[in-house]
């Protein structure tokens, strides 16, 4: 059985975007960004929102570049070996490999999806993470957090109800980055 796990940088004050759309100040340096892609090789499908989908997509453009960073090259195929399923009720076709569309979010199907799993999955986008933290569907939660106020904007977390967490790890980075990972608890 695979766990979900949802992974976001954040603001201090807890947002993945500003008030304008824009999450440049999130952008990990090498370090926090070689955090993530451990994190990430235990992972064999992301979910993922259309924006956040859109977002990721030029990892594959960015896949077999020699040119980049050792950290960036290992993002990218790790990114490209990924299984992905997007959830959009816009979004037309995959300009991805390995990825499929779904037009809707099914609590039920994703958790039959975690019983079957060889491997853990990954939710991606706050607002589809959001979900699957309501529906309770979410095992575990890495959140990085920027040393940066910015606002406003969309949140990280949703609202929700009240769920308690187990802490599992945590880590400082040399940038002011501070990694935290928990469980989700049973309520």
């Amino acid at each position: 059985m695979g766990k979900l796990i949802y992974t976001a940088i954040m603001s201090l004050d807890g947002f993945v975007e500003d008030r304008d759309g824009k999450f440049d100040w999130a952008m990990p340096d090498d370090e926090v960004h070689s955090c993530v892609n451990n994190l990430e090789l235990g992972i064999g499908t992301y979910l993922l929102g259309r924006r956040m989908y859109q977002t990721m997509a030029v990892w594959d453009q960015i896949y077999g570049q020699t040119d980049l960073v050792k950290v960036m090259r290992d993002y990218a195929a790790i990114w490209h070996g990924m299984d992905k399923i997007v959830y959009s009720g816009t979004l037309d076709h995959a300009t991805t490999d390995r990825t499929r569309i779904e037009r809707v979010f099914d609590p039920q199907e994703v958790r039959q999806m975690k019983v079957h799993a060889a491997e853990n999955l990954s939710v991606g986008g706050a607002e589809l993470a959001g979900e699957a933290l309501r529906a309770g569907l979410v095992d575990e939660i890495h959140l990085f957090i920027s040393p940066v106020l910015v606002g406003g904007g969309k949140r990280a977390l949703p609202e929700m109800d009240a769920t308690t967490l187990e802490m599992l790890g945590q880590q400082s980075f040399g940038n002011g980055v501070v990694h935290l990972h928990y469980a989700v608890k049973e309520p």
